[in-house]
This record gives C-alpha cells, structure tokens and sequence, in this order.
C-alpha cells in the first residue's frame, strides 16, 4: 500500500517537474522553477528506484520507506517553496527550502544505511 502512494506520488512530481522546466524555459529570470524542476524530477526517479529495491529486498524495509518518504517531502518543501517565491513573491515559511534539502539529504543517507542493513 505505502509502495503503491511513493510510486504515485513520484509520478505527480515528474509531472510538476517537467511543468516547471517548461515554465522555467518560458519564463523570464526562472531559475528558482529550474532549480525546483531539477530536484523534482531526480527524487522522482529516486523515490521510484528506492521502491524497486525494497522490493527486491536490497533495502531495509523500514529505513527505505523513510528514506523515500523523506525524499517526497524534501522535495516538497524545497520545490514548493521556490515555486511559491517565483509566482506569489513569499515563501512557503521561513527556511522552507533548506529544511527540503536537508531532508532530502538525510533521505538520502537513509537510503546507504537501509542498504547496510538489509537482509542478505
């Protein structure tokens, strides 16, 4: 079930990710959606390719799920903020977008120690 959501929701997250790449090649000085777009889009192939080991077993199953878990939500907070500071001119909270890539870094140091971890 908790496979099933990562996996949808990294597909949502391609989506917006090429959306803002798009946005960012038509827009006017849009580097934040560039940036925004880039780390959508590599921790949507991430948080798939993290499903896919847990899957086969290469990844603990507890510190993957968080491990992807903490790459939707770093890439969330970081891409939602500087999305939000392109279009409405405020961010999503203060520090919104290091605390994205500060779980995002986390996620993936998860992802070495999940990796340890695993069953043989």
């Amino acid at each position: 079930m908790m496979a099933r959501l990562l996996i949808g929701l990294a597909g949502l997250m391609g989506a917006a990710g090429v959306a803002l790449a798009a946005a960012s090649a038509h827009g006017a000085d849009a580097s934040r959606l560039a940036s925004a777009s880039a780390m959508l889009l590599f921790h949507a192939t991430a948080i798939l390719a993290a499903v896919a080991l847990l899957a086969r077993g290469l990844l603990h199953g507890g510190i993957g799920m968080i491990a992807a878990s903490g790459f939707v939500v770093g890439a969330a907070l970081f891409a939602g903020d500087l999305t939000l500071r392109q279009f409405a001119g405020h961010s999503l909270f203060p520090y919104a977008a290091p605390t994205g890539g500060t779980v995002m870094i986390l996620g993936w140091l998860a992802v070495s120690v999940a990796a340890m971890v695993a069953k043989r």
